[in-house]
């Protein structure tokens, strides 16, 4: 009988007997098809980097390779890296490869350089290809990520500007560490930040800022707030207290302030007017919330009842 394998005369890949062995054991063939990848980058690759090309999502990568982890055909898992630290550097001949080789990644490219006006440059197809093959985004979510991108910069900075490939780039790493590797996890990230910013006017409004959208760092606290379930009314009144103490509205101060009451449970304006008042509640030392669990002592409170018992003892009291 002749032989059933098609030679094609491309670099082999070499499997030992005891992989060959474990693998039909256990019968995966998604852990086996990753096997093959990792030995065609030589194992130099991190295995979630391949979700591009394999055209996989997040959770099936992340299951295969727990298999192979457990067959112990790639190391343990070591402490993860943030992408930057690890990205590779792409040559011009990769980008080459994959616009003649990859019809997906081709097109990807295209839309890409119509939505934001413009051809992108070699070192901006090695970002866009940092994004599909080493973060492994899917092309469908990259396009709505340079979309989300394109209208947030355009909302920021008027209509003709666009965002670079760096700052598409950072956003792309954002989404993947929160999982927002599908169409359908896009969707639910890209409805609550819509949400997120329909809200963020009323918040600018109580502190006094007018109309104006926020900038960076300003929407870095607004979008705290938010997240730990502040209402505009709450975030007035926390103003109130920044500006009494500081003479000025200070964002950090403010923060500080929220902060605490987050930490102590307190997020409606009758939960905050109730239990955060001189002589009660959350802020009193000793106090009790109606949970029973005591209330944060002050350092200079502790202080004094030590010298207090020190003084007492010392007296024979």
């Amino acid at each position: 009988m002749g032989s059933v394998l098609v030679h094609t005369g491309d670099e082999s890949v070499t499997l030992t007997a005891l992989a060959v062995k474990r693998l039909l054991e256990r019968g995966d063939g998604d852990a086996a098809l990753l096997y093959l990848a990792l030995l065609r980058h030589h194992g130099a690759t991190a295995p979630r980097a391949l979700a591009g090309e394999l055209r996989w999502e997040r959770g099936r990568i992340e299951a295969a390779e727990a298999v192979l982890r457990d067959l112990g055909l790639i190391a343990p898992q070591a402490a993860e890296l943030e992408p930057a630290d690890e990205k590779p550097a792409y040559q011009r001949a990769d980008i080459t490869e994959q616009l003649e080789r990859n019809d997906e990644f081709r097109q990807l490219t295209a839309e890409v350089e119509r939505r934001l006006g413009k051809k992108l440059s070699t070192p901006d197809l090695g970002t866009l290809l940092g994004l599909y093959d080493y973060l492994g985004l899917p092309a469908d979510v990259i396009y709505l990520l340079v979309c989300h991108c394109a209208e947030r910069i355009a909302a920021r900075y008027g209509e003709g500007r666009r965002p670079t490939l760096r700052q598409i780039e950072r956003e792309g790493y954002a989404w993947a560490r929160q999982g927002v590797d599908t169409q359908t996890a896009a969707a639910e990230y890209l409805r609550k930040y819509a949400e997120r910013q329909g809200a963020l006017p009323q918040y600018m409004r109580v502190l006094q800022l007018g109309d104006r959208p926020p900038v960076a760092s300003e929407e870095k606290y607004l979008t705290s707030w938010l997240e730990w379930g502040f209402p505009p009314e709450a975030v007035a009144l926390a103003y109130d207290k920044t500006v009494l103490k500081c003479h000025e509205f200070k964002w950090a101060y403010c923060n500080g302030i929220l902060k605490r009451w987050h930490a102590a449970g307190l997020h409606s304006l009758d939960e905050i007017e109730s239990q955060d008042r001189p002589g009660q509640g959350a802020g009193t030392p000793g106090k009790k919330s109606d949970s029973g669990t005591p209330a944060p002592v002050k350092e200079q409170d502790v202080a004094w009842m030590r010298k207090y018992i020190q003084r007492r003892d010392k007296e024979g009291l």
